[in-house]
């Protein structure tokens, strides 16, 4: 890209293989794919460089994905950032959590393809209206 930075991409998820896959499939001249393997550090790195999207997996070591995203909610400097939810938590009733009660933008469940994770960047990277 000629004039531009890539677009950061945080992956808040605690499988170094998870976040190797998603930076294959997203490496590119417009993406780059930041991996953090747990809620505090994904915090931590988003208060020092903020990320156009955040990826979080909702079962991490330290603090559950839910607490994640509530923080990032309740943080004026990070409650603008579009979140894609992306879980191995596939019942009714999460769902139902990610997309009704806490309006994720997105919710993405393991094993997903390839183009749908770039669907989901790209639904949540071009402003809506």
């Amino acid at each position: 890209m000629t004039g531009r930075q890539k677009l950061r991409i945080f992956y808040i998820e605690d499988d170094p293989d998870m976040i190797d896959l998603v930076r294959i499939i997203l490496d590119s001249e417009r993406f780059e794919v930041v991996g953090a393997g747990d809620g505090r550090t994904g915090l931590a790195l988003m208060h020092n460089s903020t990320p156009d999207v955040v990826l979080l997996d909702l079962m991490l070591p330290d603090m559950a994905g839910w607490a994640v995203y509530q923080a990032m909610k309740e943080d004026a400097d990070l409650n603008h950032l579009p979140v894609i939810v992306i879980t191995a938590q596939n019942t009714p009733i999460d769902r139902i959590l990610g997309e009704e009660i806490a309006r994720v933008q997105v919710y993405i469940t393991k094993p997903f393809s390839p183009q749908e994770l770039r669907n989901a960047v790209e639904t949540v990277l071009i402003p809506s209206g």
